[in-house]
C-alpha cells in the first residue's frame, strides 16, 4: 500500500544550489564511455600538496551582508513518498544489519545545518565563516540540511519511511558558504558570495582535528576553464593532511554543468580525451571520493561533470531529504524555481552525501580500515558499469552498494575482521509443566488426521501446478 505525506516545496532553495554547484540545466548526454579506455593525459593534475592550513577560530573573512531572504518551511502541499528511490534501490535496511553509523561523526562543510527533530541530539556545530558569533547550526540556504538529512537523519515516525544512511550518526555542521550572503571584492568592485578557498581549506582542517570525526562531505565545488583556478596548494596540502594524517575519509561532489547560465563557471561537461572543465575539490582524486550522478533511470545524470577523477556514483535525482526551514519538522522534495515553479531536488550535491553515509557504515563495520582503505573498499565493491576495467568516465567505478561494501571479503584485507552484525534477541518465557491428556487424544486420532494431512497437501501441490506464473510480485520504486 502506497503512503504519502505532505511536504512544501522550498521558497528560495534553487538560486541558492545553483551558486553552490553549479546550476542544474539538461546538456546533451554524451555516450557513457570508460575512462580506462581513453587518453586522460589531457586533464590537469592537481597541484602538488602545500602546508595545510593552520588550525583557527571560524571566523568570516569578509564582511558579509544579507542579500535574500532565508527559505522558510513548506506548506503547499505537494506529496513526498515514503521512501525515496536511492533509499530501496541502496537497500539500506539490510545494510542496517551490519552497521547504522554508531560511534560515527560526519563533518558537513556547507551552508550550515538548521536543527530538526530527525537529527535532534546528534547535531553540533562546527564552525560558521560567513557570520561572527556562530557556530554553523543556521543554515539560510537550505543546501547544507538536506545533505546532512541524506547522511543521518532518523525516523521516529513510522508513517514515513525515510531515513538517512546512518540514522545513529552524528553530524558537524560548519557554514562556509552561503549564496545568500555576499560581500563586495576589494580587487573586482563586485558582490561575491560567501565561501572561499581558504575558509574551505579552514573548515577541513577544524573537521580534520575533530578526534570523533571519522568523514567529512563536501558538496560544493570549485569550478572554472582548464588552467584558470587559482593556487591551491593549502588547499590540497589540506586535503592530504585530513586523509593521511588524521585519517579521515573524504567524500567531494563531482560538480554539476550548467550551460545557459552566463554567471556559472561550469557550462560546458568534459568528455573522454576532451577537457572542457575543472572541479576541484573533485580532481584531488588521490585523496578524496569523488561521487557522481545517477538518474531515477538508473543512467548517468547529464549534469554530472566527468573526468578521468571520478571514482563512484550516487543518487542524484528526485531527491527526498529534510525540510530545510528553520523549525522545519517535515520532508521535502521539491523546491521552487525563479518563476515559483516547483521542480525536484537534484544534483550532484546529493549524490555525495549517500556515499558519505556508506563510508559512515565502513567505518563502524571495519574500524581498524585506514580512510585510503575505506574508499578503496567502496570503489572496489561499487556496482560496476560494462566497459574495459569497469570503470565510467562519468560514473567511476559505478553506483555505491552499501551491503556488498559492509560484507565483501577482500583480499587485500586480509587479517582485517569486521564488527559482528546486530543480532535482535528476544526473551522466552519458561516452559509449561506437562499435560499428557492431550497427547493421549491427538494419538487416538491421528490415523484420521495423518490422511487429512495428506489430502491437503495434495490439493495444495495440485493448486500450485496449476497455476502458470499468473501473479507478478516484482517491487517498482514509488513514484
Amino acid at each position: 500500500m502506497r503512503r504519502s505525506r505532505r511536504a512544501a516545496a522550498l521558497t528560495g532553495v534553487v538560486a541558492a544550489m545553483l551558486a553552490i554547484t553549479p546550476v542544474w540545466v539538461a546538456q546533451a548526454q554524451q555516450p557513457s564511455t570508460s575512462a580506462a579506455a581513453q587518453p586522460d593525459d589531457v586533464f590537469p593534475k592537481p597541484p602538488d600538496p602545500g602546508a595545510p592550513a593552520g588550525f583557527a577560530a571560524a571566523t568570516k573573512d569578509m564582511p558579509y551582508e544579507q542579500k535574500q531572504n532565508c527559505i522558510v518551511p513548506g506548506n503547499n502541499g505537494l506529496t513526498v513518498e515514503p521512501r525515496p528511490w536511492g533509499q530501496m534501490v541502496l537497500q539500506f535496511e539490510k545494510a542496517w544489519r551490519f552497521a547504522t553509523g554508531k560511534k560515527q561523526k560526519v563533518a558537513v562543510i556547507d551552508t550550515g545545518v538548521n536543527p530538526h527533530p530527525r537529527l535532534k541530539g546528534r547535531l553540533e556545530g562546527g564552525g560558521d565563516y560567513v557570520q561572527d558569533g556562530r557556530n554553523g547550526t543556521e543554515d539560510c540556504n537550505g543546501h547544507g540540511t538536506l545533505v546532512a538529512g541524506i547522511i543521518a537523519a532518523d525516523n521516529d515516525d513510522s508513517t514515513e519511511g525515510f531515513k538517512g544512511v546512518a540514522p545513529d550518526a552524528k553530524i558537524l555542521a560548519f557554514r562556509q558558504t552561503d549564496p545568500f550572503w555576499k560581500a563586495k571584492d576589494a580587487r573586482t568592485g563586485q558582490e561575491r558570495s560567501a565561501g572561499r578557498l581558504d575558509t574551505l581549506a579552514q573548515a577541513i582542517r577544524r573537521a580534520a582535528d575533530d578526534p570523533e570525526v571519522t568523514v567529512i562531505n563536501i558538496s560544493e565545488t570549485i569550478c572554472g576553464p582548464v588552467g584558470s583556478l587559482a593556487d591551491q596548494t593549502t588547499l590540497r596540502g589540506t586535503v592530504r593532511y585530513a586523509v593521511k594524517t588524521k585519517n579521515k575519509v573524504i567524500v567531494v561532489a563531482a560538480g554539476n554543468t550548467s550551460e545557459g547560465d552566463e554567471s556559472s563557471s561550469c557550462k560546458q561537461n568534459n568528455s573522454p580525451g576532451r577537457a572542457n572543465v575543472v572541479a576541484s575539490p573533485a580532481f584531488f582524486d588521490d585523496d578524496v571520493l569523488t561521487v557522481g550522478a545517477v538518474t531515477f533511470e538508473g543512467e548517468r545524470a547529464n549534469f554530472s561533470i566527468g573526468g578521468p577523477w571520478v571514482d563512484i556514483a550516487g543518487p542524484g535525482t528526485r531527491i527526498t531529504s529534510l525540510d530545510p526551514g528553520k523549525g522545519a519538522t517535515k520532508l521535502a522534495n521539491r523546491m521552487l524555481d525563479n518563476s515559483g515553479k516547483p521542480t525536484e531536488i537534484q544534483g550532484t550535491s546529493f549524490a555525495a552525501p549517500y556515499v558519505a553515509g556508506v563510508a559512515a557504515l565502513v567505518r563502524e563495520r571495519y574500524p581498524n580500515l585506514s580512510a585510503y582503505q575505506v574508499m578503496s573498499r567502496l570503489q572496489q565493491t561499487a556496482q560496476h558499469p560494462a566497459g574495459k576495467g569497469g570503470r565510467d568516465f562519468y560514473l567511476g567505478y559505478g553506483m555505491v552498494d552499501p551491503i556488498a561494501a559492509l560484507t565483501a571479503v577482500l583480499p587485500e584485507e586480509a587479517g582485517v575482521t569486521p564488527v559482528p552484525p546486530v543480532r535482535d534477541t528476544m526473551p522466552l518465557n519458561p516452559p509449561l509443566e506437562k499435560d499428557w491428556t492431550p497427547i493421549v487424544v491427538a494419538l487416538a486420532g491421528a490415523g484420521g488426521g495423518l490422511g487429512l494431512l495428506l489430502l491437503t497437501l495434495f490439493i495444495v501441490h495440485t493448486v500450485q501446478r496449476d497455476k502458470k506464473g499468473e501473479e507478478e510480485s516484482a517491487l517498482r520504486p514509488l513514484h
